[in-house]
């Protein structure tokens, strides 16, 4: 079975949003690992529109709906789940849509309102390349805007 997840890469003028995301233990706790730096991604709930599930991530992950769409992707970002983990989440793949979009805020505002999210970021391209810690969103990053 096929998780559907979307991605945003979201751009304020030359650079970046980055999350850093946190686990989040049984009982509410942040657990003591370095977690990880990624754009803003979530998963697609059964029959929702891609766009709306982005916009409704966007805002969980970062307190703010002040975002235009500037593209969805036809490419996807796809990767097969570990054996043990296909398992436990019931699902062997994910397939995550990706989109541009450009923040039309004040960065300041910013605040998560998920709590596996505790720090935001806007970074400079060269940077955003350094610190991603998922390869294949790296290399998708690098793909498209290697230019911008």
């Amino acid at each position: 079975m096929i998780r559907r997840a979307v991605g945003a890469i979201v751009s304020y003028g030359p650079r970046f949003l980055l999350v850093h995301k946190v686990k989040i233990n049984a009982i509410g706790g942040k657990e003591n690992i370095q977690g990880e730096l990624d754009f803003v991604k979530g998963g697609v709930e059964d029959n929702e529109d891609l766009k709306m599930a982005m916009l409704r991530e966007l805002e969980e992950e970062t307190g703010s709906s002040s975002y235009a769409l500037i593209k969805q992707f036809e490419e996807k970002i796809c990767f097969e789940f570990p054996p043990d983990l296909r398992t436990k989440i019931g699902y062997d793949r994910q397939e995550t849509t990706m989109f541009h979009f450009e923040y039309v805020g004040d960065p300041s505002s910013l605040k998560p309102l998920d709590n596996e999210i505790d720090e935001i970021m806007f970074v400079e391209i060269e940077d955003v390349l350094k610190k991603l810690t998922h390869s294949d969103t790296r290399k998708f990053f690098e793909k498209y805007f290697s230019t911008f």
